[in-house]
């Protein structure tokens, strides 16, 4: 036997050294469940660019000198405006686990209020801020209610409904409120129009933008997918939840506010019955968006490219004449297809 002689075994590796054969470590920061969230909504987004370029082909097939006109992509750009900001409002409180059937009779009643102060001599900064106020009034209500109430968001926001409804009724006694600011109503003409586009379709791509940033990149957006997901987990973690939802419906009804000032641009005046079923068509285009009716998943991005979808159908209608049950036939299946879909993907998670 020699003396001094050392036994190690061949195949051990250095130390620190990773094995070649082992699996690389995940990154940092992206849990595996969010990353598959990602890729689902990459993946439904590209769908609905898919679902526009086939309507533009038809478009293009059926009507080509009237579809692919540049009067009428401005026309499809600012009807998808006022409805868009609605839903961008209406998706935080769906992601959020909520539902608010309020938003159309809000719009109704910011746009008969700011109206009014039209006729008062307070110009289209008195509009403006009044619209604003009553929606985000309206908003805190809803939220107070259901987060402080409690009550359930499906009745606070049917109750608000009903109100909004009849004050506005009140307030116009069932006529229409013509509005003669000349700021405003240049707002809605052509020279108004920035590089070609008309001032509401930027106003709605900059609530977009904020929307995006609000959801995607600050605590804000991340505690309304907290709640929406598990709201007692959301708790236990830390998070205030009835702030929380009380914040998401004022954000809710601050849109709405937006969208009635831009609704009394675009048709010179305001009437009891604006934003006649905008509920429904906002809940629609945030669902065939992606975004998950039980809360906690949903972007921005897809409920824009929603309204885009239902407004470019509800326009291939028109220009060929179709009749309008057509186009609720049509907008149902695509909402069963879209639902089908978001089940079919939630099944095929781990």
């Amino acid at each position: 036997m020699t003396h001094g002689a050392t036994s190690e075994p061949a195949s051990s590796p250095p130390l620190g050294k990773p094995q070649p054969d082992a699996p690389p470590p995940p990154a940092p920061g992206k849990p595996v469940g969010r990353v598959l969230l990602g890729r689902l909504a990459d993946v439904h987004s590209l769908s609905l660019i898919g679902v526009l370029a086939v309507l533009a082909i038809i478009g293009a097939i059926t009507k080509p000198d009237a579809f692919l006109s540049t009067d009428n992509l401005q026309l499809i750009l600012t009807q998808a405006s006022v409805i868009g900001v609605v839903t961008v409002g209406v998706t935080f409180v769906i992601i959020g686990g909520g539902i608010d059937l309020s938003v159309g009779a809000i719009v109704a009643l910011a746009s008969v209020w700011c109206t009014t102060v039209a006729t008062q001599d307070y110009g289209m900064a008195g509009m403006i801020f009044t619209a604003l106020i009553v929606g985000l009034g309206c908003g805190l209500v809803n939220g107070v209610l259901i987060a402080y109430g409690p009550m359930v968001p499906f009745v606070a926001t049917l109750a608000m409904l009903a109100s909004a409804r009849g004050l506005a009724l009140q307030i116009t006694e069932g006529r229409t409120q013509v509005v003669s600011v000349d700021a405003v109503l240049d707002l809605g003409g052509r020279d108004a129009y920035i590089f070609g586009i008309p001032p509401l379709v930027l106003i709605f791509a900059g609530v977009t933008a904020i929307g995006w940033v609000l959801l995607n990149r600050t605590t804000f957006g991340r505690r309304t997918v907290a709640i929406g997901g598990n709201p007692e987990a959301a708790r236990l973690a830390g998070i205030a939840v009835k702030r929380q939802r009380l914040m998401i419906y004022a954000l809710s009804g601050l849109c709405c506010g937006i969208a009635a000032f831009m609704l009394v641009v675009l048709s010179g005046s305001g009437q009891n019955t604006n934003g006649n079923l905008y509920e429904l068509n906002a809940i629609a285009a945030a669902i065939i968006g992606g975004t998950l009716l039980s809360g906690g998943r949903g972007t921005i991005i897809g409920s824009v490219l929603g309204v885009l979808v239902f407004t470019t159908i509800t326009n291939l209608f028109t220009l060929n004449n179709l009749d309008s049950a057509g186009q609720q036939i049509a907008q149902g299946a695509i909402i069963v297809a879209a639902v089908l879909l978001q089940r079919r993907s939630a099944a095929q998670q781990p």
